[in-house]
């Protein structure tokens, strides 16, 4: 009898070594999972800062697309340590002039072209990194785009038996699109559905099966998914009714770079109300027949896409053009106010509008985006306009050298009123 009792003891517990031990890997388990959701949600926001800031990078370079102006930064990390990176892209020169090997080196290959100063802070260079690993690994629209331009002209013309010229060249835009599209997506639904079936579970265990006997596990757990579950609705909440990245087919196939990088032809000329009215204005087909009266051939689309600006001359229909960049109902904004008398560029709300095929909406215009411009833009003729002769205060602190600038913000730009009358 003795020996059954201490059998069965040493049986019971067992059973509880192993209880308490499946317990323990549960714990540890579903700690490392949320770890690495929450790391996988700084890594996805870090590379999405870093997709922004990489803005002033990619006149110069490429990832994947080979060398431009500077290198093809796909593969940097790998082959430079990050502290000489964050020192290199903030100060190239200053390094050049310590006499920096690598430096010097990159500096000569690239013919002595200097890199402007940046003024980026360590975690910010990171992201840009982080960004560009990102890219790196999976492709990029800059390497889909280089190899077209390799192509000789004459074969990326030629239409095939399947497709005219135009149906080619809107085929290949597309695909450029999507594939930025796809660089910009964030899909957080698994890590937000996840988090929300831990919260519970963890909720229902602490209520009515009592597997995890330490309760500061589940208050731990559920912290941790509400904290996850708030910054992605935050996040998809702000997102809601911006439209970066939007790019809709238009009914006729036009291309701003062979228009105005190729023929040199003035924004104004198209958009020419933009310095007198609140709209920019799209050109009417009348417009359009100045030059396409004569010239019936494009050179990327063939005679299709022209074709349709005759046709509608002819039937006297409108060209339903599909507007791009869209503001809220709510918010007033004038062209004639940022183009006439701030002398804003074009480029400095629409993006590079001269190299895009197809028009596509590359700032998110958020009120943040907006407030942030007027913080640093600068009052164009502050104290030469006589219309500015009613700030006496700004005007006596600029002769004092109290102030070095009037910005926008200085003068109500900033005021709720001024967009939300």
């Amino acid at each position: 009898m003795y020996h059954l009792i201490h059998l069965a003891m040493n049986l019971n517990l067992s059973k509880l070594t192993i209880a308490a031990f499946r317990r323990k890997t549960l714990l540890y388990g579903i700690f490392m999972f949320l770890l690495l959701l929450a790391s996988q949600s700084l890594w996805a926001q870090s590379a999405a800062e870093g997709k922004k800031l990489y803005q002033t990078c990619k006149t110069c370079h490429t990832i994947g697309g080979g060398r431009l102006v500077g290198p093809d930064l796909k593969g940097v990390t790998e082959r430079r340590e990050e502290d000489w990176l964050i020192k290199f892209i903030n100060n190239s020169q200053e390094m050049i002039q310590a006499g920096d090997p690598t430096a010097v080196e990159l500096f000569n290959d690239y013919n002595q072209v200097p890199m402007p100063p940046n003024n980026f802070s360590d975690d910010e260079v990171r992201s840009i990194l982080k960004y560009i690993e990102v890219v790196g690994e999976g492709g990029s629209v800059e390497e889909a785009t280089a190899e077209k331009e390799t192509q000789p002209q004459a074969e990326a013309e030629e239409p095939t038996a399947e497709k005219t010229t135009a149906e080619q060249a809107k085929d290949e835009i597309d695909k450029e699109i999507t594939q930025r599209m796809l660089e910009r997506s964030r899909n957080y639904s698994p890590v937000f559905w996840i988090s929300l079936l831990l919260i519970f579970l963890s909720i229902f265990d602490l209520v009515i099966t009592r597997l995890i006997k330490a309760r500061f596990v589940h208050v731990v757990i559920i912290l941790i998914g509400v904290i996850i579950v708030t910054e992605i609705t935050v996040r998809e909440a702000i997102a809601l009714g911006r439209q970066e990245g939007y790019s809709p087919d238009q009914p006729i196939w036009f291309s701003h770079q062979v228009h105005v990088q190729q023929n040199k032809i003035d924004c104004k000329y198209c958009h020419h109300i933009a310095e007198d009215s609140k709209y920019a204005g799209i050109p009417s087909p009348d417009l359009c027949m100045n030059c396409h009266n004569v010239i019936r051939e494009g050179s990327r689309t063939g005679k299709e896409e022209i074709a349709k600006i005759h046709d509608a001359i002819e039937n006297n229909e409108p060209i339903k053009w599909i507007k791009v960049h869209n503001l809220p109902d709510h918010v007033f904004f004038s062209h004639a106010q940022h183009v006439n008398v701030g002398q804003v560029e074009c480029q400095e709300c629409h993006g590079p509008v001269e190299e895009m095929h197809r028009i596509e909406q590359v700032k998110d215009l958020s009120m943040g985006w907006c407030i942030n411009c007027h913080r640093k833009a600068e009052v164009v003729n502050f104290e030469s306009n006589a219309f500015y002769e009613a700030y006496v205060k700004l005007h006596e602190e600029l002769k004092a050298g109290d102030i070095q600038k009037v910005t926008v913000e200085d003068i109500g730009g900033n005021d709720c009123q001024k967009c939300h009358y």
